[in-house]
């Protein structure tokens, strides 16, 4: 679950002020520089690598999840839903076309943008905030910086495939856009439930797998839906 597993690595959070947060930024950063370009090259590529990637990626993912939700039952098999479901969809998404590379491409992009614009605006507006039991930090200021980064990202994807749908694909990105921050918010219930601050350390300065790709998640579901009722491709590509 590539980049946004990963893309998203270089926002998220507020940090503390001080060094201690400009250390904090640098690692977040130097991470994601590390990372993103192999995902890109996964994904660039498919099959086989994308596969095997998107395998590993799923092994950690389980071990996050159940070391998170402390190996109960239920949850387990929750975590099978959880994860397996996205994944499945995107593989589906992806396919063996250029289509379905550039729609993860879009799709990743999307999500990346969101999780950003929600940071920026939250940092700079802030104001009520949108969740304060779940998610302290998260603001109406930055859903709001969320849904219209989003919604750029359509707009500038209808102008670069020339295809003119500028007002159908913006309003398909905010929608997934919104839909991201409330996979954010989901995992933010589930750690808070079990008292976990992140679901591992296997990233360094971001947390676990399941940290970064909360938002991808939700997000797949809903653009792997909204190609299936619409029975074709999501973007008309050149």
């Amino acid at each position: 679950m590539p980049i946004t597993w990963v893309a998203t690595v270089a926002t998220a959070h507020p940090v503390d002020n001080g060094n201690s947060g400009i250390h904090h930024v640098m690692v977040r950063a130097a991470a994601a520089l590390v990372m993103i370009p192999p995902v890109l090259a996964f994904v660039y590529y498919g099959y086989p690598v994308f596969h095997i990637f998107v395998a590993l990626m799923v092994a950690l993912m389980a071990w996050e999840w159940g070391r998170m939700v402390s190996g109960q039952p239920k949850w387990l098999v929750l975590g099978v839903f959880y994860i397996g479901l996205p994944v499945l969809a995107l593989l589906w998404l992806r396919g063996e076309t250029e289509i379905g590379r550039n729609t993860i491409f879009w799709l990743f992009a999307l999500v990346w943008a969101a999780d950003t614009g929600a940071y920026i605006t939250g940092r700079l507006i802030g104001g009520p905030k949108l969740a304060p039991a779940i998610s302290p930090n998260k603001t109406w200021a930055g859903l709001a910086g969320c849904v219209g980064s989003a919604a750029l990202v359509g707009v500038v994807v209808a102008y670069l495939t020339k295809s003119g749908d500028y007002l159908l694909l913006a309003a398909i990105s905010a929608v997934i856009g919104l839909v991201s921050q409330g996979g954010d918010l989901v995992e933010s219930a589930i750690k808070r439930h079990f008292g976990v601050k992140d679901s591992s350390q296997l990233i360094p300065g971001h947390g676990g797998i399941l940290d970064r790709v909360d938002a991808l998640l939700a997000a797949i579901l809903v653009a792997a839906l909204i190609k299936f009722v619409s029975g074709g491709n999501i973007i008309r590509w050149p």
